[in-house]
C-alpha cells in the first residue's frame, strides 16, 4: 500500500491522498474576481486526482495583491465568483482550499510575464506597506509603515476573509506567512525594525502571525486551518529554522493543524541553492520540534521520491506547484508508478493503465 496515496484527516476534513496543489499565482483575475481561467486551472488539478486543491494567493485586501491581477476574498463579490470553482473541485473529490495572503512591500507589481518590476498607482498600481519604511530592492517604492492601529486592521482582513472564504465552500484555508511577503516582513530582524509591539524581540516580530492565526480559527472555528512559512531567509542574522519551530508551536497553541515549510523570498541577497526536496529536512525538524502535521514543498516531482517523503516521516503531506502546472494528472500518473488503485473520473476511465 502506497502511504503518498492514503488518506489523511484534519479537524474532520478528509483528504483522499498526500499529494496536494501548491499555490500558484495566475495573475489573470480582474479586480479580485476569479474567472474561467481559475475555473479550469483548478478544476483540471481536481480532476488530475490531487486530494487538496489550493487556490493561488488570495489577498484580504486590495492593497495586499503581489499584482493587480491576483484573486482576492475582501468582499461579497469574491465569495460568489468563488462558489462554482469551489464546487467543481469538490464534485471531482478534491479538497478545495484557500491560501490567505497580503504582500505587503512586494505588493503592486507587474505580471512577471510583462517584467514583474513595481507598477506605480498612476499606472494602475497601489500603495505598499510593511512593517518598517525598507523597500525590498533597488527600483521598489519605498513602504508606508504601518501604524499598530493598521496592523490590526490587517488581522481584522485575514479573519473576514477567512468567513468570506467559508462561506463560499472552501474546506481549509491557509495565511501566508512566507517569501517575504507581509508576515513574513514582521517576522524577520531584516525588515522589522519597529518599536512598538509588533517589533523588537521574536514575541514582538511573530505577534501578527499569531493574532491573525487565532483571528482566522475564531471566525472560522470548525476549519483546517495551515500556515505557510519561510523557514529559513538564508541570510545571516535573519529568520532560520530554530526561529521557525519556535513559531509554529506557538501556532499550534493558537490553533494551527499544519505548517506548510518553505524558505527564502524575503532579502534579494539570499544564498539560494535549490535541488530536489531541498527543504523536506526543515518540514521534518517542525513536525518533530513542534510536534505538528506538516507539508513539504519544493522539486518534489518524482512518485517514488515523494512516496519516501511520507513513508519515511519527514511530512504528512506533499506539495506540488510547477510538476503540476507541466502534468495536471501527475497524482494519478503517480498512482500507477507507485501500484496504488485510485479512482479515476468516469469520463477517463477508457484510459486507465
Amino acid at each position: 500500500m502506497s502511504e503518498l496515496f492514503t488518506p489523511i484527516t484534519i479537524r474532520g476534513v478528509e483528504a483522499r491522498n498526500r499529494v496536494w496543489v501548491s499555490p500558484m499565482c495566475e495573475y489573470s483575475a480582474d479586480d479580485g474576481i476569479p474567472n474561467d481561467w481559475h475555473m479550469v486551472h483548478l478544476g483540471s488539478r481536481a480532476v488530475g486526482g490531487a486530494g487538496v486543491v489550493m487556490t493561488e494567493a488570495t489577498s484580504v485586501t486590495p492593497e495586499g495583491r503581489i499584482t493587480p491581477w491576483d484573486t482576492g476574498i475582501w468582499s461579497e463579490s469574491h465569495t460568489t465568483a468563488w462558489k462554482p470553482i469551489v464546487r467543481f473541485i469538490e464534485s471531482q473529490g478534491a479538497v478545495p482550499a484557500i491560501q490567505l495572503a497580503h504582500a505587503g512591500r512586494k505588493a503592486s507589481t507587474n505580471a512577471p510575464w510583462r517584467g514583474g518590476k513595481p507598477v506605480a498607482p498612476a499606472d494602475g498600481g497601489y500603495e505598499v506597506v510593511g512593517p518598517s519604511a525598507l523597500p525590498f530592492n533597488d527600483g521598489y517604492p519605498t513602504p508606508h509603515e504601518m501604524s499598530t492601529a493598521e496592523v490590526r486592521d490587517v488581522i481584522d482582513a485575514f479573519a473576514e476573509g477567512a468567513q468570506r472564504s467559508v462561506e463560499a465552500g472552501f474546506r481549509i484555508l491557509e495565511m501566508h506567512a512566507a517569501h517575504g511577503y507581509l508576515v513574513h516582513q514582521f517576522l524577520s530582524p531584516h525588515t522589522n525594525k519597529r518599536t512598538d509591539e509588533y517589533g523588537g524581540s521574536f514575541e514582538g516580530r511573530t505577534r501578527i502571525a499569531v493574532e491573525a492565526a487565532r483571528a482566522i480559527r475564531e471566525a472560522a472555528p470548525d476549519t483546517p486551518l495551515m500556515v505557510r512559512i519561510s523557514t529559513t531567509e538564508y541570510v545571516e542574522g535573519g529568520w532560520d529554522l530554530e526561529q521557525s519551530i519556535a513559531l509554529a508551536t506557538l501556532l499550534k497553541d493558537a490553533g494551527v493543524d499544519m505548517i506548510d515549510c518553505s524558505s527564502g523570498g524575503n532579502l534579494p541577497q539570499q544564498q539560494l541553492h535549490p535541488y530536489p526536496g531541498y527543504q523536506v529536512a526543515a518540514s521534518r525538524a517542525v513536525r518533530e520540534g513542534a510536534g505538528i502535521a506538516t507539508a513539504a514543498v519544493g522539486l518534489i516531482v518524482e512518485p517514488n521520491h515523494a512516496e519516501s517523503v511520507i513513508a519515511g516521516g519527514d511530512a504528512d503531506v506533499v506539495l506540488l506547484g510547477r510538476e503540476l502546472l507541466r502534468d495536471p494528472y501527475w497524482p494519478l500518473h503517480a498512482a500507477t508508478a507507485l501500484h496504488a488503485d485510485v479512482e479515476w473520473p468516469v469520463q477517463y476511465q477508457r484510459a486507465k493503465p
